[in-house]
């Protein structure tokens, strides 16, 4: 009986989503399972290459500076020239950089390589993340992404593994094993992935093309907006201690690498067998909540490493964070795409990513001062009050922030109507009311908004535009109300 129950979840967990979404899935699929190049680039500098450590802490954070700027470069290009160019352009530059990474040999290339690298891997996100938007309807978006997430961590987890055999044998060939999966990736979009960008054509009230509509600029006056990715960082801030604090504590107190090893190792494995029943616990509940608790739950999850005394409590203290983990990445992306215009979602999404790049820049300055100073144990308390802070900061936008949660206009936790009504539908940009200000027709597809054909529009306005005019108001189109029209133009 378990083992129905257990394929029947499965089935529903996978099920209804469209051909498109899993070709991506199966190039996030394939690209994590050839990244071997983060796995073992500090051991190929500092054992193969004979650098010092120093260098190689300056060669990943060149890495990371390079992810920091091509985070909102390509959310401009997914915007601009589309998902699928930027896809192409990123994937076949990353494997074009690594395999050159693989053949240089001065200090100063390998830098500038390595910058290279991390821009161009980096790319990729923003497009993939607006990509899965446009393709999933906005019910499935929650299951779509934890499930491109559970992708990722499976492939690092078996990529993790094998870059250690692979390094024996050499480590040049890891790094042309990576450019060649990269290059995998990169042809399975060009051969199963079309272009999901809305058409710039379909524009309500405007003739302009979509990158008009939302720029960055309009990404950073949305203070709603940048009040997430704010808060992004601070839990990002936290989830990179896993990599760089938590090592370097167990060090300081006589613990192997192999000790450490196996407490992160729990960390994959939790996320592999977790990643999905739990997804189907959370899909439908409040993201503000869910926020709110991993957030809390990540800090103190960490905080709690300050007692951790023995490998098993180490490995317990992973458990805590881990699930902090598994219930925010889905959660957070979930929101980002609720509150980004559809023709500003490569953007959108740049900014968000960029949140973690840049944390993945501070975090470890972080604690390497705060554990120098003052011992590990402060870097394990401050992480439990910015977890605090973070959930603190999530309850108050979240609470005053309409579509996220169960707003004023009726629309539920998750995005759906009420029962009765119909089928859920996004809220996107508006740009304004139909030609000589007519009603859009229920079931079209405008370039400043999304929705599922046959229910009403749900729309947001656009941030930093304003509406000019009346009152939102409800006008029947075909018998039905287009629900949150504007009487007016933009």
């Amino acid at each position: 009986m378990p083992l129905v129950a257990a394929r029947r979840a499965v089935r529903e967990t996978v099920s209804g989503l469209p051909r498109e979404f899993w070709w991506l899935w199966t190039s996030t699929l394939v690209n994590r399972l050839g990244a071997f190049v983060a796995t073992f680039m500090a051991l190929y500098l500092t054992l193969d290459r004979g650098y010092s450590a120093s260098y190689a802490g300056l060669v990943a954070s060149l890495h990371g500076l390079g992810g920091v700027v091509s985070s909102l470069a390509g959310g401009v290009m997914a915007d601009r020239l589309g998902r699928r160019p930027t896809l192409l352009v990123a994937q076949v530059s990353t494997a074009l950089s690594v395999a050159l990474l693989g053949f240089v040999r001065d200090p100063v290339a390998i830098a500038a390589v390595a910058f290279l690298v991390g821009a161009a891997s980096n790319a990729s996100r923003p497009a993939v993340q607006a990509m899965m938007a446009d393709i999933v309807r906005p019910e499935d978006r929650v299951r779509a992404f934890s499930l491109n997430y559970w992708a990722i961590n499976l492939g690092f987890a078996i990529s993790s593994m094998a870059a250690g055999f692979i390094a024996e044998v050499s480590y040049r060939a890891g790094f042309l094993l990576e450019a060649g999966m990269t290059l995998t990736c990169a042809i399975l979009v060009f051969l199963k992935l079309p272009e999901s960008r809305p058409e710039s054509g379909t524009a309500v009230g405007k003739t302009g093309g979509a990158s008009d509509a939302v720029g960055l600029g309009t990404v950073v006056r949305d203070g709603r907006f940048m009040g997430v990715v704010g808060l992004s960082f601070l839990v990002a801030l936290i989830f990179q201690q896993g990599s760089v604090g938590l090592p370097v504590a167990m060090g300081e107190a006589g613990f192997t690498p192999a000790d450490y090893g196996l407490a992160i190792a729990v960390n994959g494995v939790l996320i592999v067998a977790l990643q999905i029943p739990v997804t189907r616990f959370i899909e439908h509940r409040d993201p503000g909540r869910l926020l709110v608790v991993s957030s809390v739950l990540a800090g103190y999850g960490f905080g709690l490493t300050a007692f951790a005394g023995s490998i098993g409590v180490f490995a317990l203290t992973v458990c805590v964070w881990t699930l902090a983990e598994i219930v925010n990445a889905p959660t957070q992306t979930g929101v980002v795409v609720r509150l980004s215009p559809a023709q500003g979602r490569g953007r959108y999404q740049g900014m968000y990513t960029m949140s973690w790049s840049v944390a993945a820049l501070v975090a470890p300055l972080m604690s390497g001062v705060v554990i120098d100073r003052w011992g590990a144990e402060w870097l394990w308390g401050w992480c439990a009050v910015i977890g605090t802070v973070a959930g603190a900061g999530y309850w108050a936008l979240m609470r005053r922030m309409p579509g996220v949660g169960e707003g004023p206009d009726g629309t539920g936790i998750d995005g759906t109507l009420p029962d009765g009504v119909g089928a859920a539908v996004e809220r996107a940009a508006v740009e304004g009311a139909g030609s000589e200000g007519a009603p859009t027709a229920v079931g079209e597809t405008t370039a400043v908004g999304e929705q599922v054909p046959g229910e009403p529009v749900l729309e947001r306005p656009v941030p930093g535009k304003q509406v000019s005019g009346e009152a939102v108001v409800e006008r029947p189109v075909g018998g039905r109300a287009a629900v949150g029209e504007a009487a007016g133009s933009v």
